[in-house]
């Protein structure tokens, strides 16, 4: 067979265009990967502004979330202050009624004082002209001991002072020093002098002779003094009833008592004791003290007490007490003994007698 002759144009043609080919091939791929590599460049770029931005969205919301949190409260606030606004409104208004009842009480006293002044002065006048008519000498009335004073200082209403035999217990316990714990332990400490000069202790002798000098001349009486024991006033006396129509009887009980210095416990039940030992019984009891008992029938095991052992000794002084006497009591001022006004209140009320505290200035 016959061989195809090959010509040198058609080879020189192909190798050309296969040149050619190669080189657009290969511009290609050049220009390709700059733009791929230029994309992601782009991409990352844009990825890291995402995130920042997402960064930024979960800031803003912490922050939204923050300030409707604060946004709350506020607003619980709000509510809070106008319900106290309206409540102390309401107790503004409440107050100007409140001021404006007693605006009303204070000048109906007013004119109720004005009106006992204006009583005063007439039964003043009427008592100097009595006073003028009744023979010299008869001053004094029926009593026999006088108590000098200024002003009005004999005025004491709803204690019963009557009886055929009055028994006067006067508590000459440490605590009638004075009416604070502090000053009580400071006075105890001084000399005897001091402790006889305590103020508190000279207005409860004061008392003492007060209501000796006010005992119906006709009846009998007897003063006794008690702490952590009862012992009669008057030396010798124990057991043994006085007059009181007798100058010498009162005047000695009198002397007697401004010569005592207070000291020791309380014992009620001490000083209740003194009605059995008295023949025959008393009909009327006045009782001076300023507050419960620290201990009852013996020493306690322990030096301190609590007030419902108080209360206890008191409930046993009491129950020892015999019945159908009333007890009628002076409770002077003494601090933290709450619960002693209530005790002798309840004390008076059970044995129909009767219970005061004296203002400042009495006797």
């Amino acid at each position: 067979m016959k061989r195809r002759p090959v010509t040198a144009f058609s080879l020189s043609f192909l190798d050309i265009m296969f040149c050619g080919f190669g080189a657009v091939v290969l511009l290609v791929l050049i220009l390709n990967h700059d733009t791929v590599k230029a994309r992601t460049e782009i991409f990352s770029d844009l990825r890291a502004e995402v995130i920042k931005l997402e960064q930024e969205v979960l800031v803003g919301e912490q922050q939204r979330v923050a300030a409707r949190n604060s946004l709350d409260a506020a607003d619980e606030a709000l509510v809070l202050t106008q319900g106290e606004t309206e409540q102390i409104i309401q107790n503004v208004d409440e107050l100007k009624i409140e001021i404006a009842r007693m605006k009303k009480e204070t000048l109906a006293n007013k004119a109720h004082v004005n009106q006992l002044g204006a009583d005063l002065k007439s039964l003043d006048k009427e008592k100097k002209r009595l006073g003028s008519q009744a023979p010299r000498g008869n001053d004094q009335g029926n009593k026999v001991h006088r108590v000098v004073g200024a002003g009005d200082r004999q005025y004491l209403t709803g204690l019963k002072m009557g009886g055929k035999r009055i028994l006067i217990l006067v508590d000459a316990s440490a605590s009638m020093l004075d009416k604070t714990i502090v000053n009580v332990i400071r006075r105890r400490n001084m000399d005897r002098a001091q402790k006889r000069n305590a103020p508190k202790w000279k207005r409860t002798l004061a008392a003492a002779e007060w209501l000796v000098s006010n005992l119906p001349s006709s009846a009998d009486f007897q003063v006794y003094l008690f702490n952590t024991s009862a012992r009669a006033a008057l030396t010798g006396s124990d057991g043994k009833w006085l007059s009181a129509g007798s100058p010498r009887d009162v005047e000695g009980v009198v002397k007697a008592l401004n010569r005592e210095v207070p000291g020791g416990g309380t014992s009620l039940y001490q000083a209740f004791s003194v009605v059995k030992k008295l023949s025959p019984e008393a009909d009327n009891i006045l009782l001076i003290t300023d507050g419960l008992p620290t201990q009852g029938r013996g020493k306690p095991k322990r030096t301190t007490v609590t007030p419902d052992q108080r209360l206890e000794y008191f409930d046993r002084a009491y129950r020892s007490l015999p019945s159908g006497i009333p007890v009628n009591t002076i409770l002077m001022p003494m601090e933290g003994d709450a619960w002693a006004a209530a005790a002798y209140w309840k004390l008076a009320v059970d044995s129909n007698g009767s219970f005061l505290t004296p203002a400042r200035d009495w006797p």
